[in-house]
């Protein structure tokens, strides 16, 4: 998610100055993805220019300005709510570059950068997992308590947030049991770099790794 559309979101509840949007994106995402007060600025710069948002009035005593949308603003906040994330344009994953280069150059140990991966992810799963629990008991505390109408619910939004790295940290480490499983299958050859070609292949054999690769990002 880009911090442009997350600041957005937040502006359609009610103005808001730098400071405030950077506590509201960190608490209701549960710091995940932290935000610095200058990089909001920014943001809120580049937004008033493109006319999506706009100051309120004068600074405050303390020199805080606050913002808030304009007609286009919520109307670019509505189409976000709307329209599905583009999944098409593939983000660069260091640990999937990592292995597809360590089988590719001689000398490395795949399978030791496999399972050193594979330790670290599931010790990173326990803390997520103990973090979710967490989260829930001070829910199950709450829940004789009327909610507080107007109050966002940060422990639900941190959990939704939370169970999504949970999800995303088991993905991982089936994959990396899976990649461990073909390594022992594949025999690993030695990379033949750009510009040789390998007397075993054949035009039509990079026609149809191309192939492939359009099939996966489909």
């Amino acid at each position: 998610m880009s911090v442009k559309q997350g600041l957005l979101a937040l502006l359609a509840e009610g103005p808001m100055y730098g400071a405030q949007l950077r506590v509201e994106f960190e608490e209701r995402t549960g710091g995940t993805w932290p935000l610095n007060v200058g990089q909001v600025y920014t943001t809120l710069n580049r937004l008033e220019r493109d006319g999506l948002v706009e100051p309120t009035g004068e600074a405050d005593g303390e020199g805080r300005i606050s913002y808030r949308l304009t007609e286009a603003g919520a109307s670019e906040v509505t189409t976000w709510w709307q329209t599905p994330v583009d999944r098409d344009n593939t983000p660069r994953d260091e640990l999937t570059i990592k292995l597809a280069l360590a089988v590719t150059v001689p000398g490395v140990d795949v399978q030791s950068v496999a399972q050193t991966q594979r330790t670290s992810t599931i010790r990173h799963l326990h803390d997520l997992t103990r973090l979710k629990q967490q989260v829930m008991r001070k829910q199950r505390d709450a829940e004789g308590h009327e909610p507080q109408e107007g109050v966002a619910n940060h422990d639900l939004a941190w959990l939704l947030v939370l169970e999504n790295l949970i999800f995303s940290a088991e993905a991982e480490v089936r994959w990396l049991d899976h990649v461990e499983t073909r390594l022992h299958r594949e025999s690993l050859r030695p990379f033949h770099r750009s510009g040789s070609t390998p007397a075993t292949s054949r035009p039509e054999d990079a026609d149809e790794r191309a192939a492939a690769r359009a099939e996966a990002r489909r």
